[in-house]
């Protein structure tokens, strides 16, 4: 039985003559509607299941009328409704009414008591967001996986480190990795913030001022797996808060990438040479046989603008509007939220397999490390430091060492220790050993080994931040769980609240992710969505 079965309809209201016109229908509801069916509907049937259960606690309906409510909620898949404007106002909450009460032997008369759309709109969203957060996280956890175990792998091989777009100090893939994965974790940490922040559930605020009947809105959080209900019944239906505050989110992750993700595409230039990417990644020059082009950095790239993009659509369809229930806000402004998370989710998942699938030219890593200057700042220390040249004078000393020893075509090492000593001796001072000052200053291997401090390039501190990483990235996973966990529970003790069993739902399911589909053949399965 679908929602615009043939016959007689009901009136849903006494205010309007009849239903929309065929112009708003299809440019606005029936979009929405399809939208709805397709993301929303699980959560619509686990609310009302919930609010079934609340009517029994209430003692207006009976547990064999919420029962039967319940297996006819059940029933309910993306196939099932259909909008229709006469018969339930291209309104997916009306149409799943309309379902149910063909489907009952009697009408149940309270059910539907001191109820509005508000706060049922704004539940059924706010979990659609969080299972898109919760979706996302598990995504980005596994390239912060992947970006560790590189990062692992590659912490020994010297490389130049650039600033202001020159070659500057030596480092290692797996010092710069282990700076992304950084920046992945606390990323992480951000979003299991944000789903701390919208895990407060609005159902029973009604339109904007709360509702007549005493609803125990702490119970029907939890068993919508939300850890406490909205406090205010104003914010509850008015604030779409969270989606710009996820947006925003997946906004300065677009950025960080965007970053990390110029670097990859510069050290893959013909130039460097310094990464290799298989060839079923890679593109080609339809005139230039000669290249190997990395196109699918590109794509990366330029994904991530979309993420902004797609957050300021959030924030612009909200501002210059009242603090209320509005559609404006409520469906206008989250229009693109999908999108937000498919781009992010979509640009994760290409760089999640290039990382992957990278391998890193050490011998052109190398090669200019020993080519640069890059043991400038060592020389200008061990000026000072050992041979007692105040600072300043030891900078400008290795300067103008660097200069002489270009111009001459000398490389960095073993250098010159004659133009030092000319060098030095411009400012009045002999060094003994200038030899040994190159040669120290200069040592590709000594250039990491020479950095101390903790959370340096160094190698071995490289792997003590991985390690503490990695502790991270475990403890995250398990706060995750711990999220998802809250959300079974609460799933299985609403079944055992209609049905006296837990995992017999359908549409909501033990573990509030599963649905049932129709195959193209019209048959319904049932399908268990991975959390």
């Amino acid at each position: 039985m679908t929602s615009d079965t043939p016959g007689p309809s009901p009136e849903l209201s006494g205010r309007i003559r009849g239903g929309p016109a065929e112009l708003l229908h299809d440019e606005v509801l029936a979009p929405q509607f399809a939208f709805e069916s397709r993301h929303l509907l699980r959560h619509y049937v686990a609310i009302e299941k919930t609010l079934a259960a609340e009517y029994v606690r209430m003692d207006l309906i009976t547990a064999e009328e919420a029962h039967r409510i319940a297996a006819l909620l059940d029933s309910v898949g993306p196939g099932t409704l259909s909008a229709h404007p006469g018969a339930n106002m291209s309104d997916i909450a009306f149409a799943l009414e309309r379902h149910v009460e063909a489907g009952l032997p009697a009408p149940v008369v309270r059910w539907h008591a001191d109820r509005s759309r508000n706060d049922l709109q704004a539940c059924a969203q706010v979990m659609y967001g969080r299972d898109q957060l919760t979706r996302f996280a598990g995504a980005l956890l596994e390239l912060a996986a992947v970006v560790h175990r590189l990062a692992q792998e590659t912490c020994d091989l010297p490389m130049p480190g650039y600033t202001h777009f020159q070659a500057a100090q030596i480092i290692t893939p797996g010092f710069h990795l282990a700076a992304l994965c950084e920046h992945l974790l606390h990323t992480h940490a951000r979003l299991l913030n944000a789903y701390d922040g919208i895990d407060a559930c609005p159902l029973g605020a009604g339109a904007m001022a709360g509702q007549e009947l005493p609803w125990d809105r702490d119970r029907m959080a939890r068993l919508l797996g939300f850890s406490r209900p909205q406090p205010h019944a104003l914010t509850a239906v008015a604030s779409r808060r969270w989606s710009a505050e996820l947006t925003a989110e997946l906004s300065l992750l677009g950025t960080a990438l965007s970053r990390f993700t110029t670097d990859l595409l510069t050290w893959g230039g013909s130039e460097y040479g310094f990464i290799e990417l298989p060839d079923e990644l890679s593109g080609i020059s339809s005139a230039m046989p000669q290249k190997k082009n990395y196109p699918v950095l590109e794509r990366i790239r330029g994904r991530t603008a979309h993420l902004t993009a797609f957050h300021f659509d959030v924030l612009l369809g909200q501002r210059n509007t009242p603090f209320c229930n509005l559609v404006e806000v409520s469906k206008e402004a989250g229009t693109h939220l999908l999108n937000a998370f498919d781009s992010a989710h979509g640009t994760v998942r290409l760089l999640t397999e290039v990382l992957r699938r990278l391998t890193f030219r050490g011998d052109r890593m190398r090669q200019v490390c020993e080519r640069e200057f890059l043991g400038g700042f060592s020389l200008a220390n061990a000026l000072c430091l050992t041979e007692g040249v105040p600072w300043r004078t030891a900078q400008v000393v290795a300067g103008k060492y660097v200069v002489l020893a270009a111009a001459a075509g000398a490389a960095p090492a073993p250098g010159e220790p004659a133009l030092l000593a000319e060098a030095a001796a411009g400012h009045g001072i002999t060094l003994a050993d200038p030899a040994r000052l190159l040669a120290e200053a200069f040592d590709v291997d000594r250039g990491l080994e020479r950095m101390v401090s903790a959370g340096s390039a160094r190698p071995d501190a490289v792997r003590a931040v991985l390690r503490t990483q990695q502790e991270t990235c475990e403890r995250l996973g398990a706060d995750w769980e711990l999220r998802a966990a809250a959300v079974r529970a609460g799933a299985e003790e609403g079944d055992r609240a209609l049905y006296g069993v837990s995992g017999v739902s359908g549409a909501s399911g033990a573990t509030g992710d599963e649905i049932h589909e129709e195959d193209g053949d019209g048959t319904r399965t049932r399908v268990q969505h991975a959390r």
